[in-house]
């Protein structure tokens, strides 16, 4: 397995991943199905503080992940992950949150965390074994609060919990 950075070339590849309107959203923010095609080539953000990468199997790309840094609350979001539906079940997301952790780590920041919908069980369960605990029960509500929909927000257990809040 190998982590490489998104090339745009791999855009519509990626997008055909989404299999129904929630995988749409969480890729894009937009709900439709199938992935637009007028997204196709501008889903990505240009934002600076995202960084894109895909995770290869040989030649394969079988995962797409985002590292989203944020200097104010001096954290981390690995985000917008997503496995090829060919190779689901097979361990890659694990492999993929695994590799993201890499260059989350490497940033520098005191916390890493993500979100999930909460009825994605196979993700849930790869995130656990990857390292990483729910947030605690008022932290989750208070960050789920303005949300399109709530997430079952999680942090990284390596990482480094400051004195205070996990996140202010």
């Amino acid at each position: 397995m190998e982590l490489r950075g998104f090339d745009d070339g791999y855009g519509v590849q990626v997008a055909a991943w989404a299999v129904d309107e929630k995988e749409v959203a969480l890729l894009s923010g937009r709900v439709a199905y199938p992935f637009p095609e007028e997204l196709r080539t501008s889903w990505r953000t240009a934002d600076a503080d995202i960084h894109s990468y895909l995770l290869f199997d040989g030649e394969r790309p079988v995962g797409y992940g985002e590292v989203w840094l944020d200097d104010e609350e001096d954290e981390v979001e690995l985000a917008r992950i997503i496995v090829d539906p060919a190779v689901r079940g097979r361990g890659f997301g694990g492999e993929l949150v695994r590799a993201l952790l890499g260059p989350a780590l490497d940033a520098g920041y005191s916390e890493v965390f993500l979100r999930v919908r909460p009825e994605n069980a196979p993700a849930i369960r790869a995130y656990h074994r990857s390292g990483f605990v729910d947030v605690p029960a008022g932290l989750m509500e208070e960050w789920n609060d303005g949300q399109p929909v709530p997430y079952r927000w999680m942090r990284y257990a390596g990482a480094q919990v400051g004195a205070g809040e996990l996140r202010g």
